[in-house]
């Protein structure tokens, strides 16, 4: 999510990646397990089928707009569930000190029972646009996929929003080492490179936007897995590197309007669940396609969906579109569909903005490599 604006979005509306590594999403529960126990069956893995990397394991996708998956925090290790977010770039879960309302059904981290815990102290507020969270920072072994990242920083949260509809506990950053992260702590990712537990600055992303499967979809630390993506490639350099950001040439709602004509900025935000733009855009695409504001979201007839036009965001190598099934989320609730625009006006203030932020159901039509050598690859996903 792009930290300062989207979390509360979701939350309010409750619609709410040496090797290539494997990540896993989806529950898991406390069973005791020692980073040796992991570490020594990944090992056994590895030998088991020729693997450079674990035995996948998939990603759960709640309803088209939260992924999210399981990472080890301290020795013995304690198990959460966490956002894996390319909008922002730290750590956090909530802490045994939390006792808003909001932590009760979410797993905290008890520093008191690692070993490895190593207390950091500094306090600390992360801003959205309707809150924020806040706690303090420590450090412990954090274990992503099997794989352990010595003394990671993450904080440790105290004060939640009181309306959640988060079906996990925390998030994980895997946003740029920039002038938006946060006290200067050095991102998850960016610290399993430094200590050499991978051999490529990459990870990649697959979303499935197939609610019925099995697999939600995957992010590869490391590498990518080719049987989710296919031609043509599309890599772009980041115009900025406090996110991952790239410039569009223009907008274009077909047959109708081009939108951003001077061109404008994008991020992409695996912790978004929409697309959000300037308001007067926004607007603009809403009116094109029959959308009707209702509160915080805008709803749109389902049985108009195949007569709306594709949307596409013109790069300086190609245009890449999308349906409009791609667009538009469908909720069920009370036994009744809802069709709900994936278009939400949020301005995002100068000097970050305006800006574009192309959230999940993006990132589902297109496969993503973020490399941290400063570009941004898209293919089509299968």
């Amino acid at each position: 999510m792009y930290c300062q604006y989207f979390l509360i979005f979701i939350v309010l509306t409750g619609i709410v990646l040496c090797e290539i590594v494997r990540v896993p999403l989806n529950r898991i529960h406390a069973n005791g397990r020692t980073f040796e126990d992991v570490n020594s069956t990944i090992q056994r893995n590895k030998f088991k089928y020729g693997l450079q990397t674990p035995a996948p394991e998939d990603l759960t996708n709640y309803v088209n707009a939260q992924y999210y998956g399981s990472i080890l925090i301290g020795n013995p290790p304690q198990n959460f569930t966490v956002q894996f977010d390319t909008g922002s770039s730290i750590l956090w879960v909530p802490s045994k000190f939390c006792h808003d309302q909001a932590c009760s059904g979410f797993n905290k981290y008890d520093s008191n029972k690692s070993t490895t815990y190593k207390k950091q102290g500094s306090f600390i507020a992360i801003q959205y646009e309707k809150g924020f969270v806040s706690g303090f920072l420590s450090s412990d072994d954090v274990m992503v996929a099997g794989l352990n990242i010595t003394d990671q920083v993450f904080a440790e949260i105290v004060n939640i929003p009181q309306i959640t509809s988060a079906k996990y506990d925390g998030i994980l950053g895997l946003g740029l080492l920039g002038s938006h992260s946060v006290d200067g702590v050095l991102p998850v990712f960016e610290n399993m490179f430094r200590q050499n537990l991978l051999d490529d600055s990459l990870f990649s992303v697959y979303l499935n936007r197939d609610q019925e499967s099995q697999i939600g979809g995957e992010i590869i630390f490391g590498g990518t897995d080719k049987k989710y993506y296919t031609g043509p490639r599309t890599t772009l350099f980041l115009s900025k590197r406090d996110y991952w950001q790239f410039s569009l040439k223009s907008i274009l709602v077909e047959n109708v309007l081009v939108l951003c004509e001077e061109g404008c900025e994008a991020i992409a935000d695996t912790g978004t669940s929409l697309i959000t733009g300037p308001s007067k855009d926004v607007e603009a695409i809403h009116k094109a396609i029959g959308a009707i504001p209702n509160g915080d979201i805008s709803l749109v007839n389902c049985d108009n969906i195949s007569k709306m036009p594709k949307i596409g965001f013109q790069t300086v190598k190609r245009t890449l579109y999308l349906e409009p099934e791609d667009y538009i989320l469908n909720i069920t609730y009370n036994g009744q569909t809802l069709c709900i625009s994936g278009f939400q006006p949020v301005d995002v203030p100068p000097p970050d903005g305006p800006l574009w932020v192309l959230g999940d159901n993006f990132l589902g039509k297109y496969y993503t490599i973020f490399d941290w050598a400063g570009t941004i690859t898209f293919y089509d996903a299968i």
